[in-house]
């Protein structure tokens, strides 16, 4: 599929700074995104709107990230049948938690793919993981960063691990 491939939905701009870590893997990684502020309690017809014509606008996943009642991730995936992940943001009293259940805790019938709190990079790297089923070349490049991310860990066991202490 050509063009915009993950469409990110956040419902304030005060949400931005946390789900950039998506954005950025995901351009990291050669997939495409757009990112849309719409409101599942302000501007729901925006969020039926994106919701109900990313397909056709060449989209293949949806990330939503939302914090407190976090309704935005399953007002989305009340509308498509396109995989949505959701993207619980820590605000509020409750730390994020609030955010976390609502997404886990999802209806029957309507599925949402749920992160840990304010784990953008996560969400970023799942988007990646379900277009890569149809794209041997993402596979390869998420084959890729994972070999990376290890060699990482072992650099950094070589300097401070090794057994020894």
């Amino acid at each position: 599929m050509a063009g915009r491939r993950v469409l990110v939905l956040i419902g304030s701009e005060t949400d931005l700074a946390k789900v950039e870590p998506a954005i950025t893997v995901l351009s990291q990684l050669g997939v495409d995104s757009e990112l849309h502020v719409a409101s599942a309690h302000r501007t729901p017809e925006r969020v039926v709107e994106l919701a109900t014509t990313a397909r056709e606008r060449g989209f293949a996943v949806i990330v939503a990230g939302a914090g407190l009642a976090a309704a935005l991730p399953g007002a989305v995936a009340a509308h498509t049948t396109l995989p949505v992940v959701a993207l619980p943001l820590a605000s509020g009293t409750l730390g994020g938690l609030d955010a976390l259940l609502s997404c886990a805790q999802m209806p029957p019938g309507v599925p949402v793919a749920t992160v840990g709190i304010d784990a953008a990079r996560n969400a970023g790297l799942l988007a990646a993981q379900i277009l890569a089923l149809g794209d041997p070349a993402l596979s390869s490049r998420l084959v890729k960063a994972r070999k990376t991310m290890a060699r990482a860990i072992e650099e950094s066991d070589g300097r401070i691990g090794g057994g020894k202490r």
